[in-house]
Parts: structure tokens; sequence; C-alpha cells
């Protein structure tokens, strides 16, 4: 399998490609709508054919290239079927194999974050999505977040995998690229080592966040499987910079 790490730096969002050898078959996971550039030239540079993008969940602090991506290169959407979103091409479901060429990967939903969130396994990969990120986890205070149900995700899905799986999350504000299942059972602060579910729900209900500035506007471009608002506040414009700029949009 052809694999790469990209990272969009306005979100801190990592977008992973995996390619078929074989079948020259690409799928995009959590793809950007302002770096589609450099996912083209990556995927040509590879002599790749984007088949799928594939979300792991509704995002609320960018939007997806879903639809872009499929405008320009004729590539299909895949998104949770729990989400029921109108413009997706195919429903991802638990536990039924989303095949891409040569490329398996096994649907795990993993709700928390979202109640529509999906993590995906990969051979001694996992895309976790921000279900569980390094020595961390996605907020659990809106989009119908519960951390009980975060908790149960991870302790009872993500942390039964093998501990030598790899977990790649869709964020990291650190600098980090790659953890896994062995480190997050031993060392993630919220939900690792004897973490019981009154510690962490206390924690969660006490991390005191900012509400997310792009939400308003990136929940409901993605359940459009991404479109940019035209009402976008200038300050926001970065968010969607190169639709914004661009001839065909």
């Amino acid at each position: 399998m052809i694999f790469r790490q990209l990272f969009e730096p306005l979100s801190s969002t990592y977008t992973y490609l995996l390619g078929c050898g074989q079948t020259g078959q690409a799928v995009l996971i959590d793809p950007v709508i302002v770096a589609i550039d450099r996912d083209m030239a990556e995927l040509s540079r590879l002599g790749l054919t984007l088949a799928y993008t594939l979300e792991t969940h509704l995002h609320a602090d960018h939007i997806t290239a879903g639809l872009e991506m499929k405008k320009k290169v004729g590539s299909r959407i895949a998104a949770p079927a729990f989400d029921r979103l109108p413009c997706a091409d195919f429903g991802i479901e638990d536990g039924k194999p989303f095949q891409v060429g040569g490329i398996t990967l096994q649907p795990l939903h993993t709700p928390g974050h979202t109640d529509g969130h999906f993590a995906y396994l990969a051979g001694d990969k996992v895309f976790t999505g921000d279900a569980l990120l390094i020595d961390g986890c996605g907020r659990t205070d809106f989009q119908n977040g519960d951390a009980g149900a975060l908790y149960k995700s991870v302790r009872e899905k993500l942390f039964s995998l093998p501990d030598d799986v790899l977990v790649y999350p869709a964020h990291d504000y650190k600098g980090r690229h790659v953890s896994s299942i062995a480190q997050e059972k031993k060392r993630n602060p919220r939900l690792g080592n004897e973490r019981t579910l009154e510690e962490f729900r206390n924690i969660m209900a006490h991390l005191n966040l900012p509400y997310p500035k792009f939400m308003d506007y990136a929940v409901p471009g993605n359940k459009l499987c991404g479109v940019c608002p035209h009402d976008l506040p200038e300050n926001l414009e970065k968010y969607c910079r190169h639709i914004a700029e661009s001839p065909q949009g």
C-alpha cells in the first residue's frame, strides 16, 4: 500500500492518502478544501487516480474537499451512513469493509466526539479521526458529543486493537505524527492507564474550550460534502481561500 500523511496548517488537519500499487486507485481520508492543489499534485506525482474521498465525521474546523474533488477528478464521496448525507455516494457502516482497489478499510463506529464518528483500520494502521488523538482526544461538547460514548469507543473498541497498531489521528497541534495503541493505553492523560469513566467525564466537563470560530460555517458546508458559504466573514476567508480565488468557484 502506498501511504502518505499530509498536513494542513490552518486547521492542523492530517489528510491521509492511501494508494493501491496494483490498480492505481487511491482514497483520501479527511481531505481539506484549501489543500486541493497539494493533494492533486501528490496523486499525480505518485501516478494514482483518486477513487474516493472518505470522511471520519462532520468536521467543525475545516471544510472537506470531497465535493470539489468529485467535480475535478470524478472521485466518489464516502461518508458515515449514520449522518445521512444526500451528497454522499457511499455510506460507511460499522463492520462492513470498505474496498478501494486492493486496499481494505475496516470501519469502526466510534461515537463520542460526534455521534456519527468513524475510525478506519487498515492493516497495522488505524485512522482515528478526532476520537483518539496523540495524548488526547476530541472534545465532546457539541454535535451530539458525549463523554461516556467516547470513553466506551476508545476503551472498548480502539484499545482492543493490537498494541502495535499505529495510531494516525485527524489532528495534532504539537508537531507529532503518529502514536500506537500501546502508547495511548499507557500514557494518554485522558483515557489511558486506569482512568475511570467518572474521571474522564470530569476532565471533559472542565476543559473550558472556546466555541469553535469556524463551526457555524463548517458544519453546514460539510453536510453538503464541502460547500463554502457565501456569507463567510473576512477574517475566516482563509479557510476557503482556494475556492474563493478559483476560476471554477
